[in-house]
């Protein structure tokens, strides 16, 4: 995986640890703002049913990856136009060996996140990712796009291919931690070749979760669970900006890239929960409309709400408990934060 800000899966043995005293070890579990979908992965390996979501169309493309795939699939579309083999043993790696072979295309990421680009608003040219391995997104993230176009490929297929890309994409990206800008010489990882690896599917457990697209507050409504588990953003920094292309990546799409980091248009994923003001009345939101008695958060000390108010706000909806659990802060490389923080692990009851 890659360094994903807020990221649980150091923290997953006691968020399972919690949920197992409030419900036992079978049940549905609600995961709601699942990012990268380690905890739902993780929630699914130890038996529970799970209901995963997320506002972010490349975590969308993560959670059916974790949740939703048992057995490799077959892509009998792509055997019936030739790509591979109808007798082939193991179609997804034929898939991944042919998109590995593609010709490189000089197309949108060449052209604006590439030091031999050009982007279109004038900018000096990014450096995201070598112009080689730019040029290799290209052609892959467009030989999808086709493939989706032509019906050639499932939903299902989709998502495989394109989580499959983006754990490529992260080998070789240019960057600190996150999306939000290029470094400006390219590190050792990031010369390496772009290359599209198989990824390992988990076999068990893999009939009866949901994933859903969409912000939390408004799916809440629709998800009737045990217990549901927030980990919720903590401070002003969006997901939507920080992460960028690789939202890009999963929509498939070629939009205006914006300012000196080439960001794209993300005010229709902007969390209420980055701010002071109304993050608070969503937490509030999520709570009363879900079908649900039980409810685990991950908070952190450094977030934009303290202990005592967030006690305040879920103390209207049951009884509050808070483990406090001493963690590694997630620091970019020139951070002076100190390396340990407490983390928090919230339980509401009814």
């Amino acid at each position: 995986m890659y360094r994903y800000i807020g990221n649980k899966t150091k923290l997953l043995p006691y968020i399972v640890d919690r949920i197992r005293k409030m419900i036992g070890d079978v049940g549905t579990v609600a995961d709601i703002m699942a990012g990268t979908g380690s905890v739902a992965l993780g929630l699914r390996k130890y038996g529970y049913t799970v209901v995963a979501s997320d506002v972010m169309t490349y975590s969308y493309h993560h959670l059916v990856t974790n949740l939703q795939i048992g057995e490799y699939p077959k892509f009998p579309g792509l055997v019936s136009n030739g790509i591979i083999k109808s007798d082939s043993i193991h179609p997804y790696y034929d898939v991944v060996s042919y998109l590995n072979g593609l010709n490189v295309k000089y197309s949108f990421f060449y052209r604006e996140f590439s030091p031999g680009g050009k982007p279109l608003n004038g900018c000096p040219a990014r450096k995201y990712f070598t112009s080689e391995n730019a040029s290799k997104i290209d052609a892959i993230r467009e030989k999808i796009n086709d493939w989706i176009a032509e019906k050639a490929i499932t939903p299902i297929e989709e998502s495989l291919l394109k989580h499959t890309l983006i754990m490529a994409v992260n080998e070789v990206a240019n960057i600190s931690g996150t999306y939000g800008y290029f470094l400006s010489n390219f590190r050792k990882n990031a010369n390496d070749e772009l290359v599209l690896k198989p990824v390992e599917i988990y076999h068990k457990n893999a009939v009866g979760h949901t994933v859903r697209l969409g912000f939390a507050e408004n799916l809440a409504g629709l998800i009737t669970a045990d217990l549901c588990y927030i980990d919720p953003p903590y401070m002003k920094r969006q997901y939507a900006a920080n992460y960028h292309i690789l939202e890009t990546i999963a929509r498939g799409d070629f939009p205006e890239a914006v300012g000196k980091s080439g960001l794209r248009d993300w005010w229709d994923q902007h969390s209420k929960l980055c701010t002071k003001t109304r993050g608070l009345q969503s937490f509030k939101k999520i709570m009363t409309d879900m079908h649900c008695d039980r409810f685990l958060i991950s908070y952190s000390e450094d977030g934009l709400f303290t202990l005592e108010q967030l006690r305040e706000c879920f103390g209207e909806f049951g009884t509050v408990e808070v483990q406090q659990i001493d963690y590694n802060r997630f620091r970019s490389n020139d951070s002076k934060l100190p390396p340990k923080l407490k983390e928090y692990l919230i339980s509401v009851e009814r």
